[in-house]
């Protein structure tokens, strides 16, 4: 009796069948959720304000930009999801559950696709500049950003198939929030979600780091005018290197968020991936999404301009699309 008077459950009238909840001091629960609200207010709000920037401005509307867009989309639904990552208790159901698993891992997917076609951008910006008004325009680049979310969609349906067909099937009690996720399909996840587009990336960073340099090193250098002028039709433009070191920030950043993730996935032949579990990496993988806005707001002038139109309303104002930004 004394037993069932200090175990706290989820659900109290399960005695047999509900979990029971993470002990924790009272002022360290709610430390914990006002920092998890606070974090998904933030990323919420931030990513929102990059949406509506890059859509509303007209001299925004650049495929570098657009990529960014998608990116600020996937980041604001998983500062949505934050309002549901409960640590202890899942009190929502079980198709709530996988519905919310389904979904981030979505976002996951639909971030890692458009960290890759980040890096295939700003490659062609810089290593193939001549080539890049041609190869890259907003027509290809929305074409593959649409490929990105419907391919994302349909692989997560067949990753998590099994999950969905049964949800709760794989609950040891009531109140727990968990996909199951056999080591073949983990594996293949590994390959497909990780291994192949993180080599993508920084195969392709380096190149632009290497040909970024020497770029540099070029336009510093005291030659002659003739030849001055020759080499600068061939180079990319000082704009170009100062989007690509800032975009390499948030790809560097991305990665540091997603390798934890990825390393603790590995710890296992079926996994079983908890709601509360491995807190450290799902809150860091989480996080990601709130740093990108924040990189935008130190690095992209166009980006604080933007917030200032927009918090001030003066984007109401008629032809306001048509403002400078750049």
């Amino acid at each position: 009796m004394e037993t069932l008077e200090e175990t706290e459950l989820c659900f109290p009238q399960l005695l047999n069948t509900s979990c029971v909840k993470t002990k924790r001091p009272h002022y360290q629960t709610m430390l914990i959720n006002i920092l998890l609200f606070s974090v998904s207010l933030l990323t919420t709000s931030l990513n929102l304000l990059v949406v509506i920037s890059i859509s509303h401005f007209k001299q925004l509307h650049s495929p570098t930009n657009l990529l960014l867009l998608s990116l600020a989309v996937s980041d604001f639904f998983m500062g949505l999801l934050m309002f549901f990552h409960i640590d202890g208790c899942w009190f929502l159901g079980n198709l709530v559950c996988n519905l919310y698993q389904y979904l981030a891992f979505i976002i996951g997917s639909v971030s890692v696709a458009t960290m890759v076609l980040i890096s295939v951008d700003r490659y062609v910006a810089i290593c193939k500049p001549l080539r890049y008004s041609t190869e890259i325009t907003q027509k290809r680049v929305k074409i593959c950003i649409s490929l990105c979310w419907i391919c994302s969609i349909i692989y997560t349906g067949l990753y998590l198939k099994d999950n969905l067909k049964q949800p709760g099937r794989y609950i040891s009690c009531f109140g727990e929030c968990v996909i199951f996720i056999n080591y073949i399909a983990g594996l293949a996840d590994l390959v497909i979600s990780f291994i192949v587009p993180i080599s993508i990336i920084i195969v392709l960073y380096m190149r632009v780091f290497v040909v970024a340099v020497s770029q540099a090193r070029a336009m510093r250098s005291h030659i002659a005018a003739v030849s001055l002028q020759r080499s600068v039709k061939v180079l990319a433009k000082k704009s170009e290197l100062k989007a690509a070191r800032t975009l390499g920030v948030v790809v560097g950043v991305f990665l540091m968020c997603l390798c934890p993730y990825y390393i603790v996935s590995l710890t296992g032949q079926d996994t079983l991936l908890h709601a509360s579990s491995a807190a450290f990496v799902i809150y860091l993988y989480y996080f990601n999404s709130c740093l990108n806005p924040l990189i935008y707001a130190f690095l992209y002038p166009w980006f604080r301009k933007s917030i200032k139109l927009i918090v001030t309303l003066q984007i109401l104002q008629p032809d306001s699309c048509e403002a400078n930004m750049l």
